[in-house]
């Protein structure tokens, strides 16, 4: 992996325009290092060379918008060596120290286990569809389909049956450079072809949110929704298992990618831990938030109390997992950041060459939450609830543990659709009220 870094320009700063990294992954022209005077002087040390491009592409042709601005995203640059060497801690601190610079981060590569799963010859089961109402969810509303979930995982099995018709254009940000031969499949060159080289895992969550409920699959929770595929993880094998891992930076990327192609819920059914410097996909998930959107996360897979990026951050939605008898499954991460549970143990739903199977983790239940959050948005006027007010719905609609109103296990309990929506078209119907009650005052 040739090293990365991620430059945020204090507010203000003026610099020579340079162009995305995905433009330049095409066109290297496109990028510097031509930046900056102060920072031009520290990058020209580094050994072999570095090329600049900024880290993200504006959502409009008429340049940053004010959301974007307000984010930051229009500060943000990332830094990409020419030579296979990591950077040094001395040259680090050197372009920290520049008075136009706010912050530097290193440029990261996560990785996350992925649930295994078992042979697809298994009998089906739809005890995670019956355990949170779905049927009676359904007798509502199965999604509309100008809702838009984007599903940022691995990749999708583009063909399959139980959601092919249900499919956006997507796009693929895994660019892993050096080291690419170790991983499954498509891991070099960002493309508009985000399809699952061979894991599963971004197949079998879009199954649990949009699949149609034919032969083998029990419906998905918002089967009406559309999905945008987004791949931002590639996968390696590691002592004897799939490990899904991928550039932070790339996506950070992804997120905003989704935001601008219109995403009204961002599924992430992954986690990382922070390794140092700031909190990781902070500047994308505020921008999201501030567009709308509703992030849901996966709380993490280790049974502790640990901190799961984008699931920690403030706003967004963390899922943990219960098993078939409704108990907090003890492979669930835990703490202050969950927000409440769902169905997550052995869960039926779509595979990889159109097959199926089940898997098991937090990743399971956060699409059981991100359907519910677009069932919500797919009522009549859903576009008026913020995603705020969604991720309010959704915890204060759940089914609690006992008497305490949040629980470090079970954040507000246990995901209940039904009751979700009854209180979504409350809030909806309790937004209208006062201009109805305007027009009554109206003489005519």
């Amino acid at each position: 992996m040739k090293p990365h870094a991620t430059i945020r320009l204090r507010e203000g700063v003026a610099h020579r325009d340079v162009g995305s990294w995905l433009t330049a992954i095409a066109d290297p022209s496109a990028a510097g290092p031509s930046f900056h005077p102060d920072i031009d002087r520290v990058l020209a040390t580094w050994p072999g060379g570095v090329l600049v491009a900024h880290e993200h592409d504006p959502a409009g042709t008429a340049g940053w918008s004010e959301q974007e601005k307000i984010a930051g995203l229009d500060r943000i640059f990332r830094v990409v060596a020419l030579a296979d060497r990591p950077w040094t801690a001395e040259f680090l601190a050197r372009l920290r120290e520049l008075p136009v610079v706010e912050r530097v981060e290193d440029g990261l590569v996560s990785s996350v286990p992925l649930p295994l799963a078992t042979a697809s010859s298994t009998t089906p089961s739809d005890w995670a569809g019956r355990m949170l109402g779905l049927d009676d969810a359904h007798a509502v509303t199965r999604g509309d389909r100008d809702v838009v979930i984007a599903v940022l995982d691995t990749g999708v099995d583009l063909d399959h049956e139980q959601y092919r018709e249900r499919l956006m254009p997507g796009f693929d940000f895994v660019d892993i450079l050096d080291g690419a031969e170790a991983f499954l499949g498509d891991a070099l060159e960002a493309d508009a072809d985000p399809s699952d080289p061979g894991v599963g895992h971004g197949s079998h969550v879009t199954g649990i949110l949009v699949a149609r409920g034919a032969g083998r699959m029990p419906t998905g929770v918002a089967p009406g929704c559309r999905v945008l595929p987004v791949r931002v993880l590639g996968a390696l094998m590691q002592d004897g298992r799939n490990i899904g891992a991928g550039l932070v930076d790339n996506i950070n990327t992804g997120i905003k990618w989704a935001v601008d192609h219109g995403a009204d819920v961002i599924n992430m059914s992954l986690g990382i831990r922070r390794e140092g410097g700031g909190l990781p996909h902070v500047d994308v998930i505020r921008y999201a938030l501030a567009k709308g959107v509703v992030v849901v996360a996966a709380a993490g897979n280790d049974g502790a109390d640990t901190l799961y990026y984008p699931g920690a951050l403030p706003g967004v939605v963390a899922v943990g997992a219960v098993g078939r008898d409704g108990s907090v499954a003890t492979y669930s991460t835990w703490g202050a950041q969950v927000d409440l549970v769902a169905p997550g143990t052995e869960i039926w739903s779509t595979w990889l060459d159109g097959g199926y199977a089940f898997a098991t983790g937090t990743s399971q239940a956060t699409p059981f939450v991100a359907g519910a959050a677009a069932l919500c948005r797919s009522l009549d006027g859903g576009a008026r609830l913020g995603a705020g007010q969604v991720a309010r719905i959704l915890s204060a609609s759940a089914d609690r543990e006992g008497t305490r109103f949040k629980t470090p296990q079970a954040g507000a309990g246990l995901l209940n659709i039904p009751d979700a929506l009854r209180l979504a078209a409350h809030r909806i119907d309790t937004a209208r009220a006062p201009s109805r009650a305007r027009r009554e005052l109206i003489p005519v």
